[in-house]
């Protein structure tokens, strides 16, 4: 095994954190939710039914998938996408060099720091697979008139004569769920409850996915591992992703650089004394608190960033790695957005009409200021920097291929998105708040119970059960099943995990 897959694979385990449900049991939480079988995603990349190709370019004649080399050149849609992601990774080495001065930054195992190979990009051996798709009509507050999004998602692989192998980079093609032209069966246009129908009855994918032209088209969100680094004098082990997202514009015909939904730009925000002030303001407003609580907050974008880079392992306490570290008081250096005077009044208010579910501490506030970021929720029980890279259905031997399609966040999540599709069926408005990254809510379900989402091995925890005498109301329902103890993780002072009692 060589040294850079050794890297990625302690980055896989150290940031999963623990094993995910086992493969068998994975259907029944995505049940009407996602689309994860391997055998029909197979058949539906073999078949060029759902290429990237035969979606961004319908009219094209199919002749086989496009390799990278090839798909970026020839589909103009895509042209903005690689000179985009080649500045960011232009000023990720830059920075990575005067931080670092003592450091090789390069591709190979040579180097001390491994950079992704971008050469990959242009490749004729390359190219996207299909991973899964998965429903988020538990989005539809953020586009109700196309109830919510569909996400196609794509893993790039090479392919060497008879094998293939995953590389660490995933597309999103993020698609509208609904299509006003489609009519159902009594000629009427199809409406959110009928495609949740659909999909809560495992329908027909052509059903689910709709029509596939471009007025059904959104954005595409790509994760590429920009660098792994093993443990030095100047650093831990560390694993680093770039996030970005390229907004579908109809009028020119092509996928354009955008801000990352709710991605904050600290740096920025922190340098600005106005947009400090504006942005504190703003996010502490009553109506956006109340959002901001329930996950379902929509920041404005002047407060936003065009790209995110994540390291990981990040740990479960506030840090430098975090995306939010230093906008509140007594982090890092200067002068913070948010005092703990400010959150405080604004939660008193907010709990005098009854709105908060979720924040009711300045520590929640603060979790939630970091996992309703891009990168702060890629930072929260993923599978080494990605929630969803798919079951391997390319590999020869499925013992050493990935079994389970999704991550602890993920997978941990299906049940409130499934509680909001059935809500949709039944014609009712859905509740779409959400619960911390780290926890989800269960939303009265028992799928979860004694797993490691609630209270079973592995769960996060309140540190409170520990006899730390620290309480926070924002955390005290996190508890363990019987037989199981809340334990700290290095430098935590709230959160935990739930393990076995030991003498």
């Amino acid at each position: 095994m060589s040294r850079a897959l050794r890297i990625f694979l302690a980055a896989a385990v150290l940031f999963g954190g623990t094993a995910a449900l086992s493969a068998a049991e994975t259907p029944s939480l995505t049940r009407g939710t996602a689309i994860t079988d391997p055998d029909l995603l197979r058949k539906l990349d073999d078949g060029d039914a759902l290429t990237l190709q035969r979606l961004l370019a319908p009219e094209r004649k199919a002749n086989g998938p496009l390799t990278t080399d090839r798909l970026f050149s020839e589909l103009s849609q895509l042209k903005d996408i690689p000179p985009a992601i080649d500045a960011e990774f232009d000023r990720y080495i830059t920075g990575q060099k005067a931080a670092y001065l003592s450091e090789t930054i390069g591709v190979g195992e040579g180097f001390d720091v491994q950079l992704f190979d971008r050469a990959v990009l242009k490749s004729r051996d390359t190219r996207f697979v299909l991973a899964g798709i998965v429903n988020r009509m538990d989005r539809a507050y953020a586009s109700e008139e196309s109830c919510g999004e569909i996400r196609l998602i794509y893993r790039l692989a090479r392919f060497d004569g008879t094998t293939a192998t995953r590389l660490p980079m995933t597309l999103n093609l993020v698609m509208k769920a609904r299509d006003a032209r489609q009519m159902d069966a009594n000629g009427k246009p199809i409406n959110c409850a009928e495609l949740a129908r659909r999909w809560l009855d495992n329908g027909n994918w052509q059903e689910l996915i709709g029509s596939r032209d471009d007025a059904m088209l959104d954005r595409i969100e790509t994760n590429i591992q920009l660098s792994v680094a093993a443990k030095s004098a100047l650093h831990d082990f560390r694993s680093d992703y770039l996030l970005k997202v390229f907004k579908y514009n109809s009028a020119t015909k092509a996928f354009e650089e955008s801000t990352l939904e709710n991605q904050v730009d600290r740096d920025r925000i922190m340098a600005d004394e106005a947009l400090r002030r504006d942005f504190k303001d703003w996010l502490l407003a009553p109506e956006h608190l109340r959002e901001f609580d329930r996950g379902t907050v929509l920041i404005p974008e002047k407060f936003l960033a065009r790209s995110a880079v994540v390291p990981t392992p990040a740990g479960l306490d506030a840090s430098a790695l975090q995306p939010e570290f230093g906008m509140m008081q007594a982090e890092g250096e200067g002068k913070a957005v948010f005092t703990d005077n400010d959150v405080v009044g604004a939660l008193k208010q907010a709990a005098a009409r009854g709105d908060m579910q979720n924040i009711r501490s300045v520590a929640g506030f603060q979790r939630r200021l970091n996992d309703v970021t891009c990168s702060g929720c890629h930072q929260t029980r993923g599978i080494g920097g990605f929630h969803f890279p798919g079951v391997d259905w390319l590999a020869d031997r499925p013992s050493n291929a990935s079994i389970v399609p999704a991550s602890l966040h993920f997978l941990g999540d299906q049940p409130r998105r499934r509680d909001i599709l059935t809500a949709f069926a039944a014609g009712r408005r859905p509740d779409f708040s959400r619960g911390f990254a780290s926890r989800p809510q269960t939303r009265g379900s028992r799928e979860l119970a004694g797993s490691e989402y609630q209270d079973g091995w592995g769960a996060h925890c309140s540190l409170q059960d520990a006899g730390s005498g620290t309480r926070d109301e924002s955390f005290t329902s996190w508890s363990c099943a019987n037989g199981l103890t809340c334990q700290a993780a290095p430098a935590s002072r709230r959160i935990g995990m739930c393990f076995i009692k030991t003498r």
